[in-house]
């Protein structure tokens, strides 16, 4: 990536272009429901194809825009970088694809929750992994995100595994993905690139049985599974920008607007039913977002 040497916050115009770019990914990914939503009638895997499948050439495109194609070349070399790429592809491939599955069979408000529980599963992970040492409200907010579950889950009888999938899969993408020795925008393409194989496999299996959507069911299908590639690579690559110009304290308040909207959307577009007992959980898990957030800002300012 082009822009891997700029230090974050260099600047008053680096951080504006910073949050200028981060601000357009988590914008996109707040309407991406919408998008998921006109594809619900598709299967969430062929769905997942397509979004890998197109995704190779526009990261491609911009790898080779920015010239940093070499980097790929070198990264594709050693067996390491391969090994652990073909894990965070994995990862990923997970979260896309039980995301995909939330959005058409109408869970769009697990998926909210999913990703307001995220940074505090990532705080926890930090402690249990790193060993990283945990203030007093951090301690506070993984409690009240983890009562919010049990609570969750003695209402339906079931674990939130909806919520659960998405909070493991991402968490742990990103854990394992800070250790992928190459820029985000190269590592994003090589783990597409991995995937592209049984991906296309899986395209070729259906047209050729006759059950794809690709040409086959319409135009509008057919653009829809085009504009995939688009909606996954795009984002991710404009927020991996910014996410170099960014200060984390700033990029962790900012996190919370994909959720926020994704939650907005369920229940005011798709109508998703919204009772007593997911108000409190939710509830529980915004206290332990303010306080997470409170922490960190107060730990930004002292450093």
């Amino acid at each position: 990536m082009a822009i891997d040497t700029v230090k974050p916050e260099s600047g008053t115009n680096g951080a504006i272009r910073g949050f200028g770019f981060a601000m357009t990914a988590y914008l996109f990914w707040g309407i991406l429901p919408l998008y998921m939503k006109a594809l619900a009638h598709i299967p969430a895997f062929e769905v997942i194809a397509h979004r890998i499948f197109w995704s190779v050439p526009v990261a491609g495109i911009v790898l080779l825009a920015l010239g940093r194609m070499g980097d790929v070349k070198v990264a594709l070399r050693n067996p390491r970088t391969v090994a652990m790429a073909s894990l965070t592809a994995t990862l990923v491939t997970i979260n896309w694809g039980t995301y995909v599955w939330a959005i058409g069979a109408g869970h769009s408000l697990d998926a909210a929750l999913g990703y307001f529980i995220n940074p505090l599963f990532s705080i926890a992970l930090g402690a249990i992994l790193l060993k990283e040492k945990l203030a007093p409200t951090q301690i506070i907010a993984i409690c009240l995100a983890a009562i919010a579950v049990i609570i969750l889950t003695i209402e339906a009888g079931t674990l939130p595994w909806v919520a659960l999938s998405l909070t493991f899969s991402w968490g742990f993408y990103a854990f394992f993905r800070k250790t992928l020795p190459v820029g985000a925008n190269q590592g994003f393409f090589i783990e597409v690139l991995l995937l592209c194989i049984p991906a296309t496999l899986y395209i070729i299996y259906l047209e050729a049985r006759g059950e794809g959507h690709f040409y086959q069911t319409g135009l509008a299908d057919t653009a829809l599974l085009l504009g995939c590639g688009l909606v996954t690579a795009l984002p991710l690559m404009i927020f991996a920008n910014g996410a170099k110009l960014l200060k984390m304290s700033t990029l962790g308040i900012m996190q919370y607007i994909v959720p926020t909207m994704v939650f907005l959307i369920a229940v005011f577009l798709f109508k998703e039913p919204f009772d007593t007992t997911q108000l409190i959980a939710f509830s529980l898990i915004w206290a332990g977002l303010a306080l997470y957030s409170w922490s960190m800002l107060s730990q930004s300012r002292g450093r």
